[in-house]
């Protein structure tokens, strides 16, 4: 039987290095047409864009991708902004986190120092985020402890494994991100210091 309240629409990010798979986690979770700003890359870009690692990659996200998620059972729509990779488009990124609840950041372990900038920026922001590590075919696969640390990371970010083409993966990262951005809002009305009390005159 269908919920009567109110379905809550919460914005969050899919965010991470040049080829991380932002884009294909979009459009393989969103449940409606994702709409795309991918352009062919061009020979402006060398020089510029580092396709070490990712040598088979042609296209690349130039201003941002957008999808959309329902998850039923909780009463929630997700609306999934993903943010360009390269460091000369992270101009826009404000724009695009802007009343956003949370932020998943796609780390691959070929490149998994591109993960840094991303991870300082929501880190500055202080908007809770986590980690989902991209299972590229052929890649590396280490332990999730040691990918924590090569990241710097406080044991309260999670840090998952995940498939970015897997539907199905894909959902399990936002809805780890939903979680993880609830317990960080409890966290913080449960810290946060009572009002001076006022006596009256």
């Amino acid at each position: 039987m269908p919920s009567e309240q109110p379905i809550s629409q919460l914005k969050v990010v899919v965010a991470g290095g040049f080829g991380a798979g932002k884009t294909t986690l979009v459009a393989r979770t969103s449940e409606i047409e994702p709409i795309s700003t991918d352009e062919q890359l061009t020979t402006a870009g060398i020089g510029t864009d580092s396709l070490d690692g990712v040598e088979a990659k042609t296209s690349t996200t130039v201003a941002f991708d957008f999808g959309r998620l329902s998850l039923s059972s909780q009463n929630l729509a997700l609306y999934l902004f993903g943010t360009p990779g390269q460091a000369r488009y992270q101009f826009m990124w404000n724009d695009i986190v802007e009343g956003a609840i949370g932020a998943v950041v796609l780390a691959d372990t070929r490149r998994l120092e591109d993960s840094f900038d991303p991870i300082n920026y929501f880190l500055r922001l202080e908007l809770p985020f986590i980690v989902g590590l991209n299972q590229f075919e052929g890649s590396a696969r280490y332990p999730i402890g040691h990918v924590r640390e090569a990241l710097r990371l406080d044991e309260d970010i999670p840090v998952i494994g995940c498939d970015a083409r897997d539907p199905r993966s894909g959902r399990h990262v936002l809805i780890t991100l939903v979680k993880h951005a609830h317990a960080m809002a409890v966290r913080a009305h449960h810290t946060r210091p009572s009002p001076a009390r006022r006596d009256h005159v």
